[in-house]
């Protein structure tokens, strides 16, 4: 038998081949895959505890073998306890990093001629210039492939923003990034003296109207280099280069390095990669900077993926109260769970204590039970923009606020404040509405209801009070997303009987304080005595308007109320809409730098 034949045999029999018996050819094993990419990721922090727990966070999370990353880690010129924040963090993790550099400067705690913790005075760029410059020269002494420059208050919430951006295979290259307002982590165009310039492809890219990556003269703040390509030795950003002559600022004396290199800069708005908080004005407080960076959160709530913290850093608690209020109430349906999370989570973010109330479910209602309750519909209502009559999901709105009403009644409760659960907050929201009663108390004001949020249907014709900032006399208005409300003013709705002859109840308080357009409802209710304000600008405003693809209304889609069978199919009105006239949309500024800022 043949050698070759033998094995066949032996193979067979399920035996392995003897010592010194041949195969007839090689079997040629598989190659292993390339290890990935290795990244510096370099942190320079001051003065940013109120965001540091979630921007570490978020670098946790990146899809990215961690032991392919090394950490490299400024901090200095605190006046919070960022170092020990930090410390804490590179402490626990630097078991699952390649490799980790701690350099923090513990004094002083402030540059000289600085006239607050965000003032960029010419000793602080040149100091972040230097520190940016050594994270470059460690990287370049490892021999890494790339490095990420990301400022501590840039959360990427995508956990594949390394991924993403490895994979455009650009020199240099930033993921946008969204704020508050318009003002992003790009810019599209740039003045012979290097400052920011406006161009017509800023609001296109950064509204992402228009997709993809982008050449531009400017990225910062969240900036990935390949210092796998060759004209990467000669970017720097200390010192500046020999020709430099633009304004003394990190950012654009690295823009002017890569001009000088011919290297393209590019900003990619593809995927939602992350938030920035605004830069501060020169006067800001470490405050109002957790204040915009709490405004910040909750826009990813909504907008997400939320931002989480880091699980290896101690967060401290939150102390919520009630405000100036006796009690906060939030109406949220128990089928609702993804709302009310959401709610409770912007609530205590900003330090406010509520009360849930489970909102009564209209589209569980039937025709029968709701006129045993005694709830009739208001004569003669139509919907003034479909035609329709009452909807179950109304009633059900309505029996929601009126039974708030009865409890301020009930507990003798002088003043509250109610929520619906599908609101978007204004910055500083806590900050405003505490002042503002402030100021109503301190003038006298009589009053029974402040609309904190809503749609204006005549702002024109709205007067300002006097002596007291920020508050007009109510007109007609849609919407209860949020108000204020007296005793006295919750009796007075209450004393209408409006389960008798009931409409939307966004239409019944404006009956209440005499600014209907409808004549034949106001008749109907004769003592339209409500002594209404609103707050100017608002405070609050929805979630989502028809048209997004997020919006859903509980009280539109329904059916009518005395017919069980009769569906709305409403899909949204003028009600719903996002009206840019009457401000039922945030205040937005352009992109800037952070001097202009």
């Amino acid at each position: 038998m043949s050698v070759v034949g033998a094995v066949l045999v032996l193979a067979i029999l399920g035996r392995p081949p003897a010592v010194g018996t041949y195969f007839s050819e090689e079997r040629q094993p598989s190659e292993s895959p390339l290890q990935r990419p290795t990244v510096l990721v370099a942190i320079i922090a001051r003065n940013t505890a109120h965001s540091l727990h979630y921007y570490l966070g978020a670098i946790e999370r990146l899809d990215y073998p961690k032991d392919r990353i090394s950490i490299w880690a400024a901090t200095d010129h605190n006046i919070d306890n960022t170092s020990a924040v930090l410390r804490e963090w590179l402490t626990s993790v630097q078991r699952l990093y390649h490799y980790v550099e701690w350099r923090p400067l513990d004094e002083p705690t402030t540059y000289p001629n600085e006239l607050g913790p965000k003032h960029w005075t010419h000793t602080r760029f040149e100091y972040i210039m230097k520190l940016k410059q050594a994270a470059l020269k460690s990287a370049r002494k490892q021999w890494a492939d790339y490095i990420l420059y990301l400022d501590t208050d840039n959360i990427l919430t995508n956990d594949q923003t390394l991924n993403l951006l490895i994979a455009e295979n650009k020199t240099v290259i930033a993921p946008m990034l969204v704020s508050q307002t318009a003002y992003s982590n790009f810019w599209c165009g740039i003045t012979p003296q290097g400052y920011y310039r406006r161009t017509a492809e800023y609001f296109p890219t950064r509204h992402r109207q228009r997709l993809g990556c982008f050449a531009v003269p400017m990225v910062h703040s969240a900036v990935l280099i390949d210092l796998r390509k060759e004209a990467t030795r000669d970017l720097a950003f200390y010192p500046p280069h020999p020709e430099f002559s633009w304004a003394f600022d990190d950012i654009i004396v690295f823009a002017f390095s890569c001009r000088s290199a011919e290297v393209q800069m590019y900003v990619c708005n593809k995927e939602r990669y992350g938030f920035l908080n605004l830069p501060g004005k020169p006067q800001s407080t470490l405050e109002d900077d957790r204040l915009n960076f709490v405004h910040l959160m909750l826009d990813a709530m909504i907008d997400g993926p939320s931002m989480h913290p880091s699980q290896f850093t101690h967060l401290p608690p939150k102390y919520p109260d009630k405000m100036v209020f006796d009690e906060v109430f939030l109406i949220n349906l128990q089928r609702r769970p993804d709302r009310r999370k959401r709610m409770l989570q912007a609530l205590y973010e900003q330090e406010i204590d509520c009360k849930i109330i489970d909102a009564v479910d209209g589209s569980a209602l039937n025709s029968t039970a709701i006129k045993a309750m005694g709830i009739n519909m208001l004569p003669g209502y139509y919907d003034p923009f479909s035609g329709r009559i009452l909807t179950k999901g109304e009633v059900g709105c309505f029996l929601s606020h009126h039974s708030i009403w009865k409890e301020v009644v009930d507990r003798k409760l002088n003043k509250v404040v109610v929520f619906e659960d599908d609101v978007r907050f204004e910055a500083y929201f806590k900050r405003k509405l505490v002042r503002l009663l402030a100021e109503v108390e301190d003038v006298g004001l009589t009053w029974d209801l402040i609309y904190l949020g809503r749609k204006l249907v005549n702002p024109n014709r709205e007067e300002a009070v006097e002596n007291v900032q920020n508050l007009v006399a109510a007109e007609y208005s849609y919407w209860t997303l949020a108000y204020a409300i007296s005793l006295q003013g919750a009796k007075k709705l209450v004393n209408a009987e409006p389960l008798k002859r009931i409409l939307p109840v966004d239409e019944f308080l404006p009956i209440m304080y005499d600014k209907h357009t409808n004549e034949e409802y106001k008749k109907i209710y004769p003592k339209r005595d409500l002594k209404a304000f609103s707050v100017r600008p608002l405070l609050v405003f929805p979630t989502h308007y028809t048209g997004d693809p997020e919006w859903l209304s509980d009280t539109e889609t329904s059916t009518i109320w005395d017919d069980d069978s009769m569906k709305t199919d409403w899909s949204g009105s003028q009600k719903t809409l996002k009206d840019t006239q009457t401000g039922a949309t945030r205040q937005s500024i352009g992109s800037a730098s952070r001097d202009e800022l």
